[in-house]
């Protein structure tokens, strides 16, 4: 019994560990592969591409495991949080990416946690914030204008302001969606996910096809490598990396989970730095490492 027991445990422990690495590598990866994709090809395009494809193998996985059909209401409920979450923010991140670098695109999106924390106060809850979560919204807030200053990264044009600009957009779109979520009749997560790609993607899609120079086939002109960052993107960054986000939020602490928050953004300046060829300045890395502070603060003052 004692050995069944070690074993379950070291076998579950192994499992929190891969899924952990899954997030951490996968979701910081995409930075760089969006970077990819849309390099010669439209952003939204793009993107709309791989959330629909996405959404469709994750709908009909959904219903040949045995998943219920999900409602008209429940329909309604979860495409109105795709297009908060994709449509709006991955649609905009994917758009940034096209002003700024990568890491720095990461690192913005990684102070997701100040913006959902703040929103909740003012809109949702009202629950003033912790004074540990404060000290983070100002630590964090500090990093950004670091960030920001001429040498923070490259040269901080009227170009790079657009691209910051998108973000803070995204993120407080990313942050009203997740608020969102435990407001409204959902249908299970799987399901729930792949109808918000399925409905954030569409529109994603019919938007592009208003205001980018595209039509429903303009994806078999799109260059070999746009191709495989979209395939990378569509298996790796929202399936399995998805569904090791549901399984560590099942199953792991909250404290753990969170760190992914900001993990991601190391990860994707990396990455940049190694295969996009984008620098990264002394004053760059301490503005990440402050902005990344006051995410660690957040999550704390949220905990307590």
């Amino acid at each position: 019994m004692a050995l069944s027991t070690s074993t379950t445990e070291s076998s579950s422990r192994t499992k929190l560990v891969l899924n952990l690495l899954s997030v951490y590598t996968l979701w910081g990866s995409t930075y760089l592969f969006i970077h990819f994709m849309t390099e010669r090809m439209p952003p939204l395009y793009m993107a709309g591409c791989r959330l629909l494809t996405a959404g469709l193998i994750l709908y009909l996985y959904a219903r040949l495991t045995g998943n219920a059909r999900p409602t008209r209401k429940e329909w309604v409920s979860a495409g109105m949080i795709g297009v908060l979450l994709l449509t709006i923010a991955n649609g905009g991140m994917t758009m940034a990416i096209q002003y700024i670098p990568t890491g720095i695109a990461a690192l913005m999106g990684g102070m997701l946690p100040l913006f959902i924390m703040v929103l909740n106060w003012l809109s949702f809850s009202k629950v003033r914030p912790t004074k540990l979560a404060s000290l983070g919204l100002l630590v964090g807030l500090a990093g950004i204008i670091m960030l920001v200053q001429p040498g923070g990264f490259k040269a901080t044009s009227s170009q790079s302001w657009i691209g910051i600009t998108i973000i803070i957009l995204s993120n407080l779109s990313w942050a009203t969606g997740t608020l969102l979520s435990g407001r409204v009749n959902l249908p299970n997560q799987i399901v729930s996910s792949a109808i918000q790609m399925l409905v954030g993607g569409g529109l994603l899609l019919l938007t592009s096809l208003i205001v980018e120079p595209v039509n429903l086939i303009s994806i078999s002109h799109a260059p070999t490598k746009a191709i495989g960052a979209l395939i990378y993107l569509v298996i790796f960054g929202s399936i399995i990396g998805f569904s090791s986000y549901a399984w560590l939020a099942r199953n792991a602490p909250p404290q753990l989970l969170s760190t992914y928050a900001y993990v991601n953004p190391v990860v994707a300046m990396l990455l940049g730095w190694a295969f996009a060829g984008e620098s990264l300045t002394g004053q760059s890395i301490v503005a990440g490492l402050i902005i990344l502070s006051g995410v660690v603060l957040i999550t704390l003052g949220k905990k307590r």
